[in-house]
C-alpha cells in the first residue's frame, strides 16, 4: 500500500452499554418474532429514515440469498475505483465490511460515526449493491462507497490500491454454507485471510462474527494461525472483554448488523473475535 503505518492506533471502537449476547439457545425463531423481525431493524436504524429512499416505493426488492461465489460469473477480479471520485478524501483511514448486505450497517457508521475514515462496502448481489449505493447518493455522503465484488478474489486488488490505512476490516454473519462440500463456498478462505492480514495498518483490526459456531469457530481458526502478527484485543485493550472460551462478551461497533438483530430476536448467540495486528510480517 502506499500510505505507511506507524505503530500508534489506526482504529479507535464505539462503545455500547455493556450486555451479554443471549444464552447459547439454537431455537428456532417463532412465527410472532419473524414477524417483528424486520421492524426491528427499522427501528433501529429508523435514524437513516432509508424507507422513502426505496428506488421503487412499495415493492419489496427481490434479493437471491445465497450466491456460489466459485460461478464463472464471479471468478474475474474487480477493477478498483477512483478513489478520489468515491471519496471526498481517499487518504483516510479505511474500514471495509466483506459481504455488507443491505449496507444498513456502514451507511450507518458513516453517517454517525465521530471517527474521521471512509467505508466501503463489497457485495456479491449486485441488486442490492445498486440499492444501496443509490441510498448513499440521495443522503449524499462522500464517505462510504458500495461495490459489486466477490471478495475472495477481489479484495486484494482493491485494498492494495486505496491509498490510505487500511484500518478495520469487518467479516459479519457471512453464508455458513452449511453441507460440508460447500464449505469451498465461504468467503473467508486462505488467501483472503492472508491479503486482509498483510494489508492491515499496524495497529489495524480485523472483526469477525457469526450466530453459527462452527462457522465463526473456523474464522477463528484461521486468524489464529497468525498470532506472530495479530494478537486478540482483550491482550491490548483491557476495556474489551471475553468469555472463558475466548469470544467477545459485547458488540464493539455502537450498531448491529441486520443478521444480528434477526439472530438475536430467535435466541441465538453472536460469537465475536477481534484482532488487532502488532507487527508486520517481515518483522
Amino acid at each position: 500500500m502506499a500510505w505507511t503505518a506507524t505503530g500508534t492506533l489506526c482504529c479507535r471502537l464505539i462503545r455500547l452499554p455493556s450486555a451479554r449476547c443471549p444464552p447459547p439457545s439454537r431455537a428456532r425463531c417463532s412465527a410472532t418474532s419473524a414477524a417483528h423481525s424486520p421492524d426491528a431493524v427499522d427501528m433501529e436504524y429508523a435514524d437513516l429514515n432509508l424507507r422513502p429512499l426505496y428506488p421503487i416505493r412499495g415493492q419489496h426488492l427481490r434479493i437471491r440469498q445465497h450466491v456460489n461465489p466459485l460461478s464463472s460469473s464471479f471468478s474475474e477480479p474487480t477493477e478498483p475505483p477512483e478513489w478520489k471520485e468515491v471519496f471526498e478524501d481517499p487518504l483516510l483511514p479505511l474500514m471495509v465490511d466483506i459481504g455488507c448486505g443491505s449496507g444498513r450497517f456502514l451507511i450507518w457508521l458513516a453517517k454517525n460515526s465521530d471517527q474521521r475514515r471512509n467505508y466501503l462496502g463489497l457485495e456479491i448481489r449486485q441488486k442490492l449493491v445498486e440499492r444501496t449505493q443509490f441510498w448513499v447518493n440521495e443522503l449524499g455522503l462522500r464517505n462510504v462507497y458500495f461495490m459489486f465484488a466477490n471478495a475472495t478474489v477481489s479484495f486484494e486488488q482493491i485494498i492494495s490500491s486505496y491509498p490510505g490505512p487500511l484500518s478495520l476490516a469487518s467479516i459479519l454473519c457471512p453464508d455458513p454454507h452449511f453441507k460440508k462440500r460447500h464449505h469451498k463456498r465461504r468467503v473467508l478462505q486462505p488467501p483472503l485471510v492472508d491479503s486482509i492480514t498483510k494489508n492491515l495498518c499496524l495497529g489495524g483490526r480485523v472483526l469477525i462474527q457469526s450466530d453459527v459456531l462452527e462457522v465463526a469457530a473456523d474464522m477463528r481458526k484461521r486468524f489464529d494461525g497468525y498470532s506472530d502478527i495479530l494478537a486478540h484485543v482483550d491482550r491490548v485493550d483491557k476495556d474489551l472483554h471475553c468469555d472463558n472460551e475466548g469470544w467477545l462478551l459485547d458488540n464493539p461497533m455502537g450498531i448491529r448488523t441486520e443478521r444480528e438483530i434477526h439472530a438475536e430476536l430467535e435466541g441465538a448467540t453472536i460469537y465475536r473475535r477481534m484482532y488487532q495486528k502488532i507487527r508486520d510480517a517481515s518483522h
